[in-house]
């Protein structure tokens, strides 16, 4: 039986909804330049128009469809694929399978890295994220993307919620999009990080402007001091366009996949 994460854990009778595709939606104007956090765009729901910042989660993900056609469709996000595609030829060359991975899926909003995961056969996905309403979301329109989906504060998990997580037995875990701007602080990737085996996989992407020495959102300190003290072994490094902005500009980010061959101090 699956170990379950009370009260929070993201367990109901699959019910499929499709995201909604004909959404309208207006962005800022071109010329308009904003910081990635302050993006937003303008949806109209029922008779009124309600304006979203893309990193209120909550919001974004109670509209059925709106993440998926705002961020992948207009905006040609694609870093899922970069970097689940990115762990599998690491895999590979390592003579490995996806099928025999143990996935802690780190901030798994709703559910679009599970998914793929997934689709590869893997023995089993556990998503963890903080936002309930990207659990409800998953469940909405992604029921068979995770084993199991937890709502939890990996800063404050406790004896029983850590039992839980520790009782999968992870060998890797995925982190996408969702690193730096505060929604995930250095603090919850190292636990989470932790968490793996040893010589477990470790994928994830991060904004290049978090890696320069001006970086102070931590991750920047954080995976130098992961790469040069021996905690991850990178086997792949890759830049790469994440999506466009609102004003249509390129976002670069950085996908990381290696193995982890000891805990985060």
């Amino acid at each position: 039986m699956t170990p379950q994460l009370a009260p929070a854990g993201l367990q109901a009778e699959p019910k499929r909804t499709q995201p909604t595709t004909n959404l309208e939606i207006a962005l800022p104007e071109p010329g308009s330049s904003l910081t990635q956090d302050a993006e937003w765009c303008v949806v109209r729901v029922g008779r009124e128009w309600r304006r979203i910042r893309f990193h209120d989660y909550a919001q974004l993900f109670s509209i059925p469809g709106l993440y998926e056609k705002v961020i992948y469709d207009i905006l040609r996000c694609n870093s899922p694929e970069v970097v689940i595609d990115l762990l599998a030829k690491a895999m590979k060359e390592d003579g490995e399978s996806p099928a025999d991975l143990r996935v802690l899926d780190l901030g798994a909003g709703n559910g679009m890295v599970g998914e793929l995961i997934a689709k590869r056969n893997a023995d089993l996905v556990i998503g963890v994220d903080i936002v309930k309403e990207a659990a409800e979301a998953t469940r909405r329109d992604r029921p068979d993307a995770y084993n199991n989906y937890h709502v939890v504060d990996m800063t404050n998990l406790g004896e029983k919620n850590s039992a839980v997580l520790n009782s999968y037995e992870f060998n890797c875990m995925t982190c996408v999009a969702a690193l730096g701007f505060g929604d995930i602080p250095t603090e919850v990737f190292t636990n989470a990080f932790n968490l793996v085996q040893p010589d477990g996989w470790i994928a994830f992407n991060v904004k290049e402007d978090f890696l320069n020495r001006q970086d102070v959102s931590g991750f920047s300190a954080l995976i130098r001091e992961m790469t040069v003290d021996g905690a991850l072994d990178v086997r792949i490094r890759q830049r790469y366009q994440h999506r466009l902005a609102t004003d249509r500009e390129p976002i670069h980010y950085v996908a990381i996949v290696g193995r982890k061959k000891r805990d985060i101090e």
